[in-house]
């Protein structure tokens, strides 16, 4: 194999297909990337049995080939290469890096050793990048990060027709957004549970790409595959197994009361009130006609208090929430004002955004759990 490369082509592909490389692989040659030279260009290709990862990349192709080499050492070589053109060139069992005068040489790994990737899922539709990396990060905080809990540490992917259903929880809060997609046949009808981690990763990567493909497996669960594919890149992972609860039932269908206020003054305040709450202790949060007080700490120990305005509709509610998780919601509404729908100081509340006409954005609801109040 013989290839000629852009450092900076070179140094974002390896640095994307290494991304996933398992710090502890099961067998040496997972921690190898696969780089295969045809005549249409250059290609990145990692597996470690759940998350595969190809990159396609121009490049001017000598003579062709397929070799393995250490992902992370090559990603750590790209990324100090000065932006100059670089040479690959494997023979035998080394491969070399040439750029100018100067060069690097690293032994391969026995390529005839390292799995067959998965092959692609047929494509089931399509959704801008921009929104897909968005809708997946507002969800993807609300998700579990308890391993022993593995279908917590998931997204539920809903797909129904022209729309698609994104939810996570970690039991103390949940997240769900709805956001429209191109699916290739109006009545396609599935379900996913995706591992979070992975398609927040993936979702973030392709951001840029102004089509994501969306290809899922008949089926939707267990063995199943979920792939995503834009701008040149490709991943697929394996679905999470287990039943995912059932979180509709969780939602209000009602509420006694509802307060606005401005997203970007509340964060503030969270933040400031929130420096004098100790581990594991809420931010109380008295809302009271058009006036919200934040308080934290009790007792001996220091205290906060701040008022900021509000428009409340309802009767005047004393809520409690973790100031951590409720930073999380605020900053995944997205929108200069936030509403929050109350039923009781011991009951979850709801966040949603609020547009420029005052009206909920109904695409977005952040279900956050209180913290029982004593005293």
């Amino acid at each position: 194999m013989k290839v000629r490369v852009e450092r900076d082509v070179l140094a974002e592909s390896v640095a994307w297909a290494a991304r996933t490389l398992p710090s502890r692989p099961s067998l040496p040659v997972l921690a190898g990337l696969v780089l295969t030279a045809t005549e249409s260009g250059l290609t990145l290709s990692s597996f470690d049995y759940e998350v595969s990862g190809r990159v396609e990349v121009a490049a001017d192709v000598t003579t062709e080939g397929t070799t393995l080499v250490s992902g992370r050492l090559l990603a750590d070589i790209a990324r100090a290469l000065p932006p100059q053109p670089v040479q690959i060139e494997s023979e035998n069992s080394r491969i070399s890096i040439t750029y100018k005068q100067s060069s690097f040489t690293l032994p391969t790994l026995p390529v005839e050793d390292y799995p067959q990737l998965p092959v692609m899922p047929t494509a089931s539709g399509t959704v801008p990048g921009s929104v897909f990396a968005g809708a997946v990060a507002q969800v993807a905080i609300a998700a579990g990060r308890d391993d022993t809990l593995p279908t917590l540490t998931g997204i539920r992917m809903e797909i129904e027709g022209s729309s698609i259903v994104l939810a996570a929880t970690d039991r103390y809060r949940l997240a769900v957004r709805e956001l429209s997609w191109e699916p290739q046949a109006s009545s396609v009808s599935n379900q996913a549970l995706v591992p979070a981690r992975t398609l927040a990763d993936t979702a973030k990567s392709l951001a840029d790409a102004a089509s994501v493909v969306i290809a899922l497996s008949s089926g939707g669960a267990g063995e199943g595959l979920i792939g995503f594919e834009g701008h040149g890149r490709r991943t697929t992972t394996r679905l999470l197994d287990g039943e995912f609860p059932k979180y509709r039932s969780l939602l209000p269908s009602e509420s006694t009361a509802i307060a606005n206020v401005e997203t970007a003054a509340l964060i503030d305040a969270v933040k400031r009130v929130a420096l004098v709450a100790e581990r594991n202790t809420p931010v109380r949060l008295a809302f009271d006609g058009s006036e919200l007080t934040l308080r934290a700490g009790a007792g001996d120990d220091a205290q906060a208090v701040e008022v900021l305005e509000c428009a409340l509709d309802g009767d005047a509610i004393d809520i409690a929430f973790n100031p951590a998780y409720l930073l999380d919601g605020l900053a995944a509404v997205g929108a200069s004002a936030t509403r929050f729908s109350f039923t009781q100081a011991t009951r979850p509340a709801v966040l949603t955004g609020i547009d420029d006409k005052a009206a909920s954005i109904e695409d977005y609801k952040y279900l956050l759990m209180p913290v029982r109040l004593t005293g």
